[in-house]
C-alpha cells in the first residue's frame, strides 16, 4: 500500500473538508431523510428515456449511449421516414379512391341487404397516369401523381367510432394504452438528428403520439403550428430567458456528471437518464429547431408551389422536418365527418388536401428525397354507402368501418397501385382485404423490420405493434 503523504495538519485538514462531488452521492432512503421538503422532486415524469448503457465496467457502466442514435432495420429498404397526414373524421372510400359505378344505379333506392336508401357519388372518377388507376374529380393534382401512389381500397377496421379507431389507427390498440406507430418508429430505427425530436405532430391529441410503455424519449413532441404564429409561440419553453447558452453548457455538463457520479456509485436511474435527455434536447433544439419551422427562408417559388393555407404550410414544415432528419411527422388533415351535405362539405375539405399533399410529393421528388420518405395518408374509418339522415336534403353519410381507404407513397411502394377491392356497392372489404393490423405490419415492412420482431419486453411479456395479428401487404411493395 502507498503510505498516506505527509501533511501539515492544517493542510490535512482543509483536504479532508474540501467540498467533493460524492459528498452528495448518496441512498434514496438517505436523500429522503435528509430533505423532508423534497418529495416534490419525486413529481417529475420522464419525458425522455435512456435503455442503453455499455455492459461492463465501472466507467463502461456510466457511458450513455443515445437511444435517438441511428439504428439499422431489420433488412435493407428504401424508405427512411414516414411523413403520416392523418385525415381525421373517416373519409369517404366511394368519393374518393374507390369508384362504384353500381352505387350510382341505385341512387335514391334501397339496396339489397341494406337498411337506407343508395347514395351514389356526386362525383366523377376518371383514369390517371400511365397506370390507369381511377381517382375522384376532387383530387385533381393528386390525380397526377397515381404512378407512384397505392391506393388500398380494401381496408377495414373494427369499431367504427372516432375515439377508439382513432386510437386503433395510430397505436394498433383498441382499447389499452400502447405506444404509437411513431414511438414504434424512433424506437426501431432512432433519428437522423440528434439535435431534434425524432418524432413530431403537427396539431394531433396526445394518444396519437403516446409512447406509453416504450421509455419517453420515443414520445411525439407535439407542435400547434401556423404560419400567422410567431418562432416563440410555435416553440415554447425551450429557450431560457436567464442563462445564455454558454451557462446553460455548463449546468447541463454538471448535472451528466453528477449523474455519473450516482449511477457508478448507487444504480442507474431511467428517469433520472430520461430526464436529463430531455434537457439536452430542449438545449440542441434552440437554434435548429427553431429553424426548422421558419418557412419564410423558403424560395418563394416554393411557397407558391404549396399554396397559401394552414395546411399547405403545415406540409411544407414536415419537408424541412423530414428534410432535417427527423424520423416520423405527422400532420393532422383532419374534417372527414361528412354526416351532412357531403357533396359541397367533402369537396372542399378535398380541395385543402389535394395541392399541398401534390406539392409535398413534387417537393420532396425533386430534392430526391421522395424515394426515402414514405407518405401514408388516410382516416380511422369509412362511410356508409347509404344516406345519412335517411333522404335528408343535403345528405351526407354515416360511419363504417367494414370498408374504408388509404394511399401510400414514395420510398419503397410500388406506384400506379390499387389494391383489393369491395362489394359491389362499396359497403364491405372484399377481396385482399386490409386489416389495420395488416397496414401496420406494410409500413414497418416498408421501413425495413419484420414486425413481428420488432417488439419490447414490458411486464412480463414482449410487446409490438401488431399486436398477435398482421400480415404485409406484398404487392403493394416495390
Amino acid at each position: 500500500m502507498n503510505p498516506e503523504p505527509k501533511l501539515l495538519s492544517s493542510a490535512k485538514y482543509r483536504s479532508e473538508h474540501l467540498p467533493s462531488l460524492d459528498d452528495v452521492i448518496f441512498t434514496r432512503r438517505e436523500w429522503l431523510q435528509r430533505s423532508g421538503m423534497g418529495m416534490g422532486a419525486l413529481s417529475l415524469a420522464a419525458v425522455f428515456g435512456v435503455d442503453t448503457f455499455a455492459p461492463a465496467g465501472a466507467q463502461a457502466a456510466t457511458k450513455i449511449v443515445s437511444p435517438l442514435a441511428p439504428k439499422q432495420p431489420h433488412f435493407p429498404v428504401k424508405a427512411k421516414s414516414v411523413i403520416h397526414i392523418f385525415a381525421e373524421g373517416g373519409p369517404s372510400g366511394v368519393d374518393t379512391w374507390n369508384p362504384v359505378p353500381e352505387l350510382s344505379k341505385y341512387d335514391g333506392k334501397t339496396i339489397p341487404g341494406h337498411d337506407g336508401l343508395a347514395f351514389g357519388s356526386p362525383f366523377k372518377f376518371e383514369k390517371k397516369g400511365k397506370s390507369g388507376v381511377e381517382v375522384s374529380e376532387v383530387f385533381p393534382k393528386l390525380g397526377e401523381h397515381i404512378d407512384q401512389m397505392a391506393v388500398i381500397r380494401s381496408l377495414w377496421t373494427d369499431i367504427p367510432a372516432h375515439e377508439v379507431a382513432q386510437r386503433f389507427m395510430n397505436t394498433g390498440s383498441l382499447q389499452l394504452p400502447k405506444p404509437s406507430v411513431g414511438s414504434w418508429v424512433v424506437y426501431g430505427l432512432g433519428t437522423e438528428n440528434q439535435n431534434m425530436p425524432g418524432f413530431i405532430t403537427i396539431g394531433s391529441k396526445p394518444e396519437w403520439r403516446q409512447a406509453s410503455f416504450l421509455p419517453g424519449v420515443f414520445q411525439g413532441v407535439n407542435v400547434n403550428y401556423s404560419p400567422s404564429m410567431q418562432l416563440d409561440e410555435v416553440l415554447q419553453n425551450i429557450r431560457s430567458q436567464f442563462s445564455p447558452l454558454e451557462r446553460q453548457r455548463r449546468q447541463l455538463d454538471l448535472v451528466k456528471q453528477l449523474n455519473q457520479q450516482h449511477a457508478a456509485a448507487l444504480q442507474k436511474d431511467a428517469q433520472l437518464e430520461a430526464r436529463i435527455e430531455s434537457f439536452e434536447i430542449a438545449f440542441r433544439m434552440q437554434t435548429e429547431a427553431t429553424d426548422a419551422f421558419d418557412i419564410s427562408k423558403e424560395p418563394q417559388e416554393v411557397k407558391d408551389l404549396y399554396g397559401k393555407s394552414d395546411l399547405a404550410s403545415k406540409m411544407l414544415v414536415a419537408r424541412r422536418l423530414v428534410e432535417r432528419g427527423v424520423r416520423f411527422v405527422q400532420v393532422n388533415a383532419g374534417g372527414w365527418d361528412h354526416h351532412g351535405d357531403l357533396a359541397n362539405a367533402l369537396r372542399g375539405r378535398a380541395g385543402d388536401v389535394d395541392g399541398p399533399a401534390a406539392a409535398l410529393m413534387t417537393d420532396l421528388k425533386q430534392r430526391g428525397l421522395l424515394d426515402s420518405t414514405l407518405i401514408l395518408w388516410g382516416g380511422e374509418f369509412g362511410r356508409t354507402v347509404t344516406k345519412d339522415r335517411n333522404g335528408a336534403n343535403t345528405p351526407g353519410r354515416d360511419h363504417n368501418g367494414r370498408a374504408m381507404v388509404a394511399w401510400m407513397a414514395g420510398g419503397g411502394v410500388k406506384g400506379g397501385t390499387a389494391y383489393g377491392g369491395t362489394d359491389e356497392f362499396g359497403s364491405r372489404a372484399m377481396t385482399d382485404k386490409v386489416h389495420i393490423h395488416d397496414l401496420h405490419a406494410t409500413l414497418l415492412a416498408l421501413l425495413g423490420f419484420d414486425h413481428t420482431k420488432l417488439t419490447y419486453r414490458y411486464n412480463g411479456r414482449d410487446f409490438r405493434l401488431t399486436d398477435n395479428y398482421g400480415n404485409v401487404v406484398k404487392d403493394v411493395i416495390a
